[in-house]
C-alpha cells in the first residue's frame, strides 16, 4: 500500500517537473530529492510529553532528554554533563581558555558566538526586552525575568543557612559567600581579597585613583555612584533618617545609628592605655594619637604637621583658596561642611549641647567641655612660671604677661612709655592679677 502511494507521490512530482519546450529534462535522482523533500516536510515526529513535533527522528531523540533527564556527554575536567555533544565542546572552552569569537569594538573575547552577539548590545545600546509594568527596558532577558520580580514580589531562591530569600540565583550564589566565608576575587596590586567582582572594581578604583562619579554642583568626584548620592544630600538639605528620642535628622542611616548611642550611653570602643571609652571608633583611633604623639600628616605647601588626614585636607584649602561650603543665608563661604555646620547655629539660634548641672546650653561641644570645668573645678592650664592654674587657656595667656619681660629701652622717645602709656599697663596687670582662677 505504502510502496503504491510512495509511486502515485512520485508521478505526480514528474507531472509537476514534466519537460517543457526549451527547458533542460530533471534527471531521475533530482525528481527523487524533491520528492523526499517534500515527503519529508509532510512527516513530523511528535514528542508524547509536551507535544513539540520535529521533521526528523534524530532530534526528537534528543529533545526527549529533557523529559528523561539523561545527559550522556560528560566533561572530564569537571565531571558537568550535557545532552549534546555541541554543548559539551563548547563547555570544554572553559578549561581550554579558547574564545574565539572577538568584539571589534573593544577586542573583548567569548567562547560562543550568542555571548559576542549580546554583549555587542552594550556598544549599540540596543535594549530589546521592555517590563510591560513600567516600560523600562532591558539589554538582557535575565535581566527583565529578575526585574518582573520586583512588581510580583517573588523570591523563590532560598538560602538554607539563614533562610534569606534572593530574587535571582546569582544573588543568592554571592549570598552564600557571607556563610561559607569564599572570597574568590582578588587584587593583583594588595592582595586583598572579595567576595564579589563588583567590590573588586571598586576597590580597584583605591589603586587606579579613577573617580568617575562627579558632582554637577560643586565639581566633587567619588569613586562610588553611592557615595555621590550621599554627597548630594549636602546641597539638597535632604536628611531622610531621623531620630525618634530628639527629632535630629541626618543624611545616613549609619549616622544616625550612631547618634543613639547619645541616648542609649552606648561607648563600645575603650582605649587600652587609660580605659578611656568612645562613641565611635574613629574617635578610639584619633584618642590614640593623644597617646602616641604622632603627626603622621605634613602639609606640602608650609610643613605643619598633623594627627588626621581630615584635619590636613580642611587646612591646605588655606593655601588653595577653595571654600567650597556657603551659608544660603549670609553667602558666606567655608573651607569645611563642619564649619558651615557650626555656623549656620548662629542663624538658627540652636545650642544643642546643654549642661546637666545648671542647665546652660552652648552652640560646639567644645563650649559645653570648657564649661564643665567650672563645675568639676579642672585646672588644666598651669603657668609654668608661678605654678599658677586656670580653667581656661584664654585666662592663661592673659596671665602669662605678667611674667613677660619688658623689651629693653634703645633710648628713643617711641620706645619709652610715657607717664600715661605707664599707667594703662599697670591697670591692666592689676587686672590680669586679678583674674578668678576657677
Amino acid at each position: 500500500m505504502e510502496e503504491n502511494e510512495e509511486s502515485e507521490e512520485l508521478s505526480e512530482v514528474e507531472e509537476q517537473h514534466h519537460d517543457k519546450p526549451a527547458e533542460k529534462p530533471l534527471s531521475r535522482s533530482k525528481t527523487k530529492t524533491i520528492f523526499l523533500k517534500k515527503r519529508r516536510a509532510k512527516r513530523s515526529y511528535t514528542c508524547t510529553q509536551c507535544g513539540k513535533s520535529f521533521i526528523q527522528k534524530h532530534n526528537l531523540d534528543v529533545h526527549m532528554r529533557v523529559h528523561t533527564g539523561e545527559k550522556p556527554f560528560k566533561c572530564d575536567h569537571c565531571g558537568n554533563q550535557f545532552t549534546q555533544n555541541i554543548h559539551l565542546k563548547i563547555h570544554m572552552r572553559i578549561h581550554t581558555g579558547e574564545k574565539p569569537f572577538t568584539c571589534n569594538q573593544c577586542g573583548h573575547s567569548f567562547p560562543r558566538k550568542d555571548t559576542l552577539e549580546i554583549h555587542m548590545r552594550i556598544h549599540t545600546g540596543e535594549k530589546p526586552f521592555k517590563c510591560d509594568q513600567c516600560r523600562t527596558s532591558f539589554s538582557y532577558k535575565a535581566f527583565l525575568r529578575s526585574h518582573m520580580m520586583i512588581h510580583t514580589g517573588e523570591k523563590p531562591h532560598s538560602c538554607d543557612q539563614c533562610g534569606k530569600t534572593c530574587t535571582c540565583k546569582e544573588t543568592l550564589k554571592s549570598h552564600m559567600r557571607v556563610h561559607t566565608e569564599e572570597k574568590p576575587f582578588t587584587c593583583d596590586q594588595c592582595g586583598k581579597s572579595f567576595t564579589q567582582s563588583s567590590q573588586l572594581k571598586r576597590h580597584m578604583r583605591s589603586h587606579t585613583g579613577e573617580k568617575p562619579f562627579t558632582c554637577d554642583q560643586c565639581g566633587n568626584s567619588f569613586s562610588e555612584s553611592g557615595s555621590l548620592k550621599l554627597h548630594m544630600r549636602i546641597h539638597t538639605r535632604e536628611r531622610p533618617f531621623t531620630c525618634d528620642q530628639c527629632g535630629k535628622s541626618f543624611t545616613r542611616s549609619t549616622h544616625l545609628k550612631r547618634h543613639m548611642r547619645i541616648h542609649t550611653g552606648e561607648k563600645p570602643f575603650m582605649c587600652d592605655q587609660c580605659d578611656k571609652t568612645f562613641l565611635m571608633a574613629s574617635g578610639l583611633k584619633k584618642h590614640m594619637l593623644v597617646h602616641t604623639k604622632e603627626k603622621p600628616h605634613a602639609c606640602s605647601v608650609c610643613g605643619k604637621r598633623f594627627s588626621q588626614k581630615q584635619i590636613l585636607q580642611v587646612h591646605q584649602k588655606i593655601h588653595t583658596g577653595v571654600r567650597e561650603y556657603m551659608c544660603f543665608e549670609c553667602e558666606k563661604t567655608f573651607t569645611s561642611a563642619n564649619g558651615l555646620k557650626r555656623h549656620e547655629m548662629i542663624h538658627t539660634g540652636e545650642k544643642p549641647h546643654t549642661c546637666d548641672q545648671c542647665g546652660k546650653s552652648f552652640r560646639h561641644k567644645s563650649s559645653l567641655k570648657s564649661h564643665m570645668r567650672v563645675h568639676i573645678r579642672e585646672k588644666p592650664h598651669t603657668c609654668d612660671q608661678c605654678r599658677k592654674s586656670f580653667t581656661f587657656k584664654s585666662h592663661l595667656k592673659l596671665h602669662m604677661r605678667i611674667h613677660a619681660v619688658e623689651k629693653p629701652d634703645h633710648h628713643s622717645l617711641k620706645s619709652r612709655p610715657d607717664g600715661c602709656e605707664q599707667e594703662r599697663r599697670n591697670r591692666r596687670n592689676q587686672k590680669i592679677c586679678q583674674l578668678p582662677s576657677v
